[in-house]
């Protein structure tokens, strides 16, 4: 029987983590399912706040702040559901959306991943799936990104895709497991696309669907900490370059270096 075992990773997010388990509560899956909260050592009580309003969600405490890859990898791992809805804490999940994504991965077994319509606190849809990070698609992203309309039809589309949005991502569990989880070399950001990259090296498909739609209030990491946030995004960048671009990553290096965003080693 299928199962969805929700990972939600938190740092200093009460405020949010708590919406979002009540989106969870107050409009629970169909599907039977279990939530994972792995917090990265918070400071602002968020792990008591949830052992003592929310009982029936395992806790995992990381005792450091270990990254977002780390800290869902832990999740993942914690959990027993045949599917792995990764899930931001900062995020509303609207009623029927997860057993939705569900349903795609049933509909095709050549699926392995199916992400949601993304939308903001005023319903304007955001550019939650891609290309393939390259120098190109990151100028051809960066150029739609400002493309309202554009954005809106497109995000109207079911398709197949090069990658979904982390915010909200369903994964089979033997399709994670056979690729070891999300690489840890990521502390925070592009470890979705190297994720779904990953996935479909092994042939499996990525899936976008808006037939199922979530709220994301986004930002909550650069509100907490905007400097080292960007810091971590820039190491995840040139990470991923090193990785998947070999070529290309000197010459991110410089570019970050020329325009003063290179982050300390």
């Amino acid at each position: 029987m299928t199962s969805v075992s929700i990972v939600i990773v938190t740092y200093n997010a009460k405020v949010c983590a708590a919406a979002c388990l009540r989106s969870l509560s107050e409009a629970p899956p169909a599907i039977p399912h279990d939530i994972t909260i792995v917090d990265n050592a918070s400071t602002d009580g968020l792990l008591q706040m949830v052992e003592a309003d929310w009982p029936t969600v395992n806790r995992v405490d990381m005792g450091r702040n270990a990254g977002f890859a780390a800290a869902n990898n832990a999740g993942i791992r914690a959990s027993t559901g045949t599917c792995i809805l990764l899930l931001n804490s900062d995020t509303i999940v609207r009623a029927g959306a997860i057993d939705t994504l569900v349903a795609a991965l049933d509909a095709d077994p050549d699926v392995a991943i199916a992400g949601p319509r993304i939308v903001d606190r005023d319903g304007e849809p955001e550019l939650s799936f891609g290309r393939m990070i390259s120098p190109g698609a990151e100028v051809r992203q960066k150029v739609l990104g400002r493309r309202t309309k554009w954005i809106a039809r497109e995000t109207r589309r079911e398709q197949f895709v090069d990658w979904v949005s982390g915010a909200c991502l369903l994964v089979r569990r033997p399709d994670a497991e056979a690729v070891g989880l999300l690489d840890e070399r990521y502390f925070l950001y592009t470890e979705d696309v190297d994720f779904c990259a990953a996935i479909r090296a092994r042939g499996r498909r990525v899936l976008f669907t808006p037939r199922a739609e979530i709220v994301h209030l986004r930002g909550q990491s650069r509100a907490t900490a905007p400097q080292a946030a960007s810091a971590a995004y820039r190491r995840s960048h040139l990470a991923f370059y090193e990785k998947h671009h070999p070529a290309w990553a000197p010459w991110l290096r410089l570019y970050l270096r020329l325009k003063r965003e290179l982050p300390p080693t």
